[in-house]
């Protein structure tokens, strides 16, 4: 009886194959288990009959003499190796050049829909900046004073201590805001001549599309080194495309810093993909590693929340290595691309004391010290090793917190609290008044998704096959857990008639990958960028692996059709028939998007700041909306109260006193609260002001009114009450003592801009 041998490619004709395997010297016997040898005895056909192990040593050792005496050619040997390598390289050759076409074409396809969309072509220079939107136009400002600074490390000087920005702060704003990418991109466009050839502000988003156009082809390539097919890592473009509301932010805010990292963080989990698989050759390991540090260091450089989401992926990878799914030896090394990408990270940010205080070195330092002093863990019986796990977890997470909490409070002081009541109020623990809070939480980003997004992926066919996928995957991972911790061995060398897809390092780590970033995006929507592209991807993987359909086949104990021949058949068909569907059904879409007449334009907008640009003294600083001001400071360049940014507590402060002029308080209080921050000019927007939502315990104005306590509760109903009346609607009456403050200089349907009156007026 002979093995039936089964490698990552088969073909159709596998039982020719067989019967004459039969007949060569290197016939090799090892214990085979008992589905295989049913299996191996269906294959063999009618009216053959086995041999008894007597009769099998016999003719194998007959066969190993006979081997002996003839030994194959060393030319005929080194001619099928070389076909081998030589097949292996056009292979990978056509599979890179189509993850790089796919990159490419949807590259252009977003230039176009951007060019599209605003008409940006025929736009003025002032109108091109205002399509930035939800204040990222903020960054693209910091580009442009690169680029006119002379000479270029007097600029990066002046960046490291901005005065100009906030009003009455020096900031570091390279840290702040994570200015790496502007950086970088100004720089290569001067020193390479690309003025003579682009404008800036083409170089700057055909950078970012360039960008995007690297985060599908990763995509690509990572569900392509999965299923060991190039259709896997085309199916994942076109479900990323399809889905593109919810998996990108690049339509509407090129300059984003997320849009700028997500693509480094893509080529990082497709080297990881990579690096875990088993029986990979030294050089391809060594790519692999070198890719990954390369581009775990560039995420932590340009965005601030790259180490939580390292965290993440680093608490996926702990669970690999605590269920001993993982050679120690790889966990070790990845370990180091961490720490060594802190560590740069960190002296580049100039000492960034977030990264300190990060998750992820808590969970490193938990790691490490709960390993040296549990060195044992991944021995003896099952129940003995489920007592040690749970005590290793309780090492790693204590050990780990506590030097969180130990780091924060020498680093950051009360600030550090935050975050934790935050949470407790978003999980409903605890309630409170604080604006800052409550204005996060009604945030779109940290709301829970609408049953929108489950929609459109089921319409699209990628959450259906996505929970099938995962199923297969997570019941056969959590049997190899089991065979883990019961100590019996993983097989490195596996074949397809095995149909354990769970015993595959990758497998098991996206299978985490995808239920923990899954998990946040239920109760997060900002999430979902994070989470879906890989949806896509893993889905796409899913459908074009014969070992996914062997894994069911095996459990369902198929006899009457050849699983190996029906595994083969269901990879390849399933994936066109749903490809064939896509393409049926969106492809006219898509292409229509590229042909629609759209139109954006905010006349006011242009108006205000045309106004600020010819009016208003240089050296003035304004006051308003966040989102606004960093409008205001890409298209003027005037200093600012406040910045669009969240992750900064004191300018969240800021921002909440700005916001008191949609409050009920008197023209005093906004008087001081507005000379107290510096502020000459004060814009006032009608669509806050009067703004009409469903969800009236999110709008400012309802916010600013639980904060200051001018609520009151009667008989189930809430009513907002004081004294004063709401301020941006009593200016408006132009009497005093609102006039005794204030000055309006501008006005349209959307904008009201007032002076701060540098000496009060008494006027009765």
């Amino acid at each position: 009886m002979t093995e039936l041998k089964c490698r990552k490619k088969y073909t159709l004709d596998g039982d020719k194959e067989e019967r004459e395997s039969q007949h060569e010297p290197d016939v090799q016997t090892k214990p085979v288990k008992t589905e295989e040898d049913e299996v191996t005895s269906g294959r063999n056909g009618a009216g053959k009959q086995q041999k008894d192990e007597g009769e099998v040593k016999e003719e194998d050792a007959q066969h190993k003499e006979e081997e002996s005496k003839t030994p194959e050619s060393p030319v005929k040997r080194s001619t099928r190796s070389s076909a081998g390598f030589l097949q292996r390289l056009v292979r990978v050759f056509f599979g890179c050049l189509a993850a790089v076409a796919c990159g490419m074409l949807y590259a252009a396809y977003l230039s176009a829909y951007h060019d599209r969309k605003f008409w940006f072509s025929t736009r003025q220079e002032l109108e091109r900046e205002i399509t930035f939107q939800g204040g990222s136009g903020l960054y693209y400002y910091y580009y442009k004073q690169m680029l006119t600074a002379t000479p270029f490390h007097r600029g990066f000087y002046e960046l490291m201590m901005d005065n100009r920005t906030v009003a009455g702060q020096t900031i570091n704003a390279v840290v702040r805001l994570s200015l790496y990418p502007e950086l970088i991109t100004s720089f290569i466009y001067r020193f390479t001549g690309s003025e003579e050839f682009v404008e800036p502000i083409y170089f700057y988003i055909g950078a970012v599309f360039g960008l995007q156009a690297i985060y599908v082809s990763a995509l690509f390539v990572c569900s392509w080194v999965m299923s060991g097919t190039w259709v896997a890592g085309m199916l994942a473009v076109a479900w990323y495309v399809i889905n593109r509301p919810d998996t990108t932010k690049v339509d509407y805010a090129i300059p984003l810093r997320d849009n700028w990292a997500l693509p480094y963080f893509s080529c990082q989990v497709a080297a990881l993909t990579g690096f875990l698989t088993n029986n990979i050759s030294s050089a391809t390991e060594l790519f692999c590693y070198l890719t990954m540090s390369a581009t775990t260091f560039t995420f932590l450089l340009v965005w601030e929340h790259s180490h939580y989401v390292l965290f993440l992926q680093g608490l996926c990878l702990f669970f690999l290595d605590a269920f001993d799914l993982l050679p120690s030896r790889k966990m070790a090394e990845i370990h180091m691309v961490y720490v060594s990408a802190l560590l740069l990270a960190f002296f580049s940010q100039f000492q960034n004391a977030a990264l300190l205080s990060s998750p992820l070195v808590s969970l490193l330092i938990g790691t490490w010290v709960a390993r040296n002093y549990q060195q044992k863990m991944k021995t003896g019986p099952f129940l003995s090793r489920v007592m040690k796990l749970f005590v290793y977890f309780h090492l790693v997470f204590t050990t780990g917190i506590t030097f969180s909490y130990l780091v924060k409070k020498v680093v950051q002081g009360d600030e550090s609290d935050f975050f934790l009541k935050f949470l407790e109020v978003k999980f409903g623990l605890n309630t409170t008044t604080d604006f800052i809070t409550n204005f996060l939480l009604c945030q779109e980003s940290f709301q829970v998704p609408a049953q929108d997004l489950f929609l459109r992926l089921t319409q699209a066919s990628v959450l259906p096959f996505y929970l099938l996928v995962l199923t297969v995957c997570l019941l056969s991972t959590l049997q190899t857990i089991y065979r883990r911790l019961s100590g019996l061995p993983m097989k490195t060398n596996l074949k397809l008639e095995d149909g354990r897809i769970g015993e595959q390092p990758e497998v098991i780590y996206h299978v985490f990958h995808t239920l923990i970033f899954g998990g946040l995006a239920l109760l997060f929507d900002g999430m979902k960028y994070l989470w879906t592209p890989y949806v896509c991807m893993f889905t796409a993987f899913g459908v074009c692996s014969p070992e996914l359909w062997m894994t069911v086949f095996r459990w369902l104990k198929l006899k009457s059709i050849h699983p190996v021949v029906l595994s083969l058949i269901l990879s390849t068909a399933v994936p066109t028939i749903i490809g064939f569907s896509l393409w049926r059904e969106y492809c006219p879409r898509v292409l229509a998007e590229l042909s629609e007449v759209q139109e954006f334009y905010d006349p006011d907008k242009v108006e205000l700041i045309s106004w600020i640009k010819s009016q208003v003294p240089a050296a003035a600083v304004f006051a308003g909306s966040p989102q606004l001001l960093g409008t205001v400071k890409l298209c003027s360049g005037a200093t600012v109260t406040s910045l669009p940014l969240y992750t900064d507590i004191k300018l969240l402060r800021r921002t909440e006193d700005t916001y008191q002029v949609y409050a009920m308080r008197s023209a005093e209080d906004i008087y001081k609260i507005l000379t107290s921050q510096k502020a000459n000019y004060v814009i006032i927007e009608e669509s806050i002001c009067n703004e009409l939502s469903v969800n009236k315990g999110c709008r400012i104005k309802d916010l600013l009114d639980i904060s200051n306590g001018h609520v009151v509760y009667d008989k189930g109903e809430v009513y907002s009450f004081s004294k004063h009346g709401r301020f941006c609607q009593e200016i408006k009456m132009n009497y005093s003592p609102y006039t005794n403050y204030f000055t309006r200089v501008f006005w349209n349907r959307s904008y009201h801009v007032y002076k701060v009156n540098a000496v009060i007026s008494f006027q009765y």
